[in-house]
């Protein structure tokens, strides 16, 4: 099947028009193709080249129209770093249709109803973030939107400075979020609340159907989906940087990647969007942050579910399975396979031995995969050797009371230990090069985007130390 021979549908535009506006894509000048997704391909039936399908720069551009197209933009409120913002939406994004449960959405694509001071575009920086971040999430097993293929152009487009625009096509079982139906009950379309909550469980929840209580077991579907994907968002280092409730998915997966950033040197309260100023979503933050875009989610379902009931759902179950999905990721990492007493114990004592030891967050791990009880190896990446050089020790005792051979620990930590991680600087130098029209860097971090546990010995300078003047940067909005 050719990515251009695909059907679409468009059941969003069964709603009313409150929901969504009809609008068509501006297309780029001079597009031309940077990258595409295979691996995200497949999700549709796809499973020609996408690079000989001489359609789908035309299409990623919006100049062509699959079949069963109709192009529109979503409305949607949300909550700003904790403030209401009344009505958002989509921007510079405009939907395309849907097929094989995926909806198919460009970034990038010009104004909409709901551009409000904006350009409806894109940079071709943040659209490299985007396309890279979105496959190197589902790479490390975590829940998130996907990114077909990037497009470049000729486009002019004004930040801080003159830059390039450029488009990415992204892919989701949904792109509901929490600020929709903040939106609609914000504006007092109480009525179309439950119409909503009815659409996301035949698209998100359809075994919900039928369900007494339906519309609580939703809202403790998102609660239990969210805080999973937090609890891997915080295992593998990551912070999102800018958790709106515009910005958080109805099914939990992580969506809109603007100022992120994997950890370079453990630091729980490292803040990576530097429009952040209170640091409301740090990195030890998120959890906190998901926990309240939850609560305003409850708030503004209350017409259609019973509030009190809603915050017993979330007491009950955000943290409970925020600390089940976390702890049992850490015992992976660490090599535990059976439990011990102290083990929690075990982990939160490495986490404040990290923090104090100056240490990189994934060279840290990958390094602890091969561990044989010679610490140096560990030891000499670190700034501050003692906190780390005591918890070494224990951690040694606690492994000998393990089963696996160390050549089974190892092979096991090493699947779930990444070794590639989209770390800022080198996100930025692949940017820097595509600056100059080359597309290298972007093709091979995709690849240890989608692999990120294997060696790769060809591309072992994507995992090179972070320089010291890089080192959990902070970035703007700007995009």
């Amino acid at each position: 099947m050719k990515f251009s021979n695909l059907k679409l549908t468009t059941p969003y535009l069964n709603h009313k028009p409150i929901f969504y506006e009809k609008v068509d894509p501006t297309p780029l000048d001079k597009p031309f193709l940077i990258s595409a997704s295979q691996s995200a391909a497949k999700l549709l039936g796809v499973d020609e080249d996408l690079a000989l399908d001489e359609e789908l720069i035309n299409i990623v551009n919006g100049k062509t129209k699959l079949e069963g197209s109709e192009t529109f933009a979503m409305c949607y409120a949300g909550h700003q770093f904790g403030q209401f913002a009344g009505r958002l939406g989509d921007g510079r994004a405009i939907n395309l249709g849907k097929i094989n449960g995926q909806n198919l959405q460009l970034k990038g694509s010009g104004l909409t109803l709901y551009s409000r001071h904006g350009d409806g575009r894109a940079v071709l920086r943040s659209s490299i973030r985007e396309y890279l971040a979105s496959e190197a999430m589902h790479g490390l097993g975590i829940e998130t939107t996907r990114a077909l293929a990037l497009i470049g152009s000729d486009t002019d487009v004004s930040r801080e400075k003159w830059e390039k625009g450029a488009i990415v096509l992204r892919l989701s079982p949904t792109w509901v979020r929490f600020g929709t139906f903040e939106y609609l009950n914000a504006y007092g379309e109480h009525d179309k609340l439950q119409e909503l909550a009815d659409y996301v469980i035949d698209e998100s929840f359809p075994y919900l159907k039928g369900s007494e209580d339906i519309y609580l077991k939703m809202y403790a579907e998102i609660v239990k989906n969210t805080a999973t994907t937090i609890a891997k968002w915080q295992s593998v280092g990551f912070n999102h940087g800018v958790m709106n409730t515009d910005n958080m998915c109805i099914d939990g997966r992580t969506i809109d990647y603007g100022p992120f950033a994997f950890l370079d040197d453990y630091d729980p309260n490292f803040v990576c969007n530097q429009t952040d100023t209170q640091g409301l979503y740090s990195f030890s933050g998120q959890v906190g942050s998901a926990h309240w875009n939850l609560d305003m989610l409850a708030r503004t379902l209350s017409p259609i579910i019973d509030y009190t009931l809603s915050e017993e759902v979330l007491d009950d179950t955000f943290r409970s399975t925020y600390e089940n999905v976390y702890s049992e990721i850490m015992y992976e990492k660490m090599g535990l396979q059976t439990k011990q007493d102290n083990d929690k114990e075990l982990y939160l004592g490495m986490l404040r031995a990290l923090g104090n030891a100056t240490i990189d967050y994934t060279e840290f791990f990958r390094k602890l995969s091969r561990f044989n009880t010679n610490k140096s190896d560990i030891l000499d990446i670190c700034v501050n050797r003692e906190p780390l050089d005591k918890w070494l020790d224990r951690y040694s005792e606690r492994i000998e009371k393990e089963a696996l051979s160390v050549a089974e620990r190892h092979e096991k930590m090493l699947a779930v230990n990444p070794k590639y991680i989209l770390k800022n600087h080198i996100l930025q130098e692949a940017i820097k090069k595509a600056g100059e029209h080359d597309f290298s860097m972007v093709n091979e971090l995709l690849k240890v985007a989608l692999a990120p546990y294997d060696e790769h010995s060809e591309l072992e300078h994507l995992c090179k130390p972070t320089p010291m003047k890089s080192k959990n940067i902070k970035l703007s909005c700007s995009s």
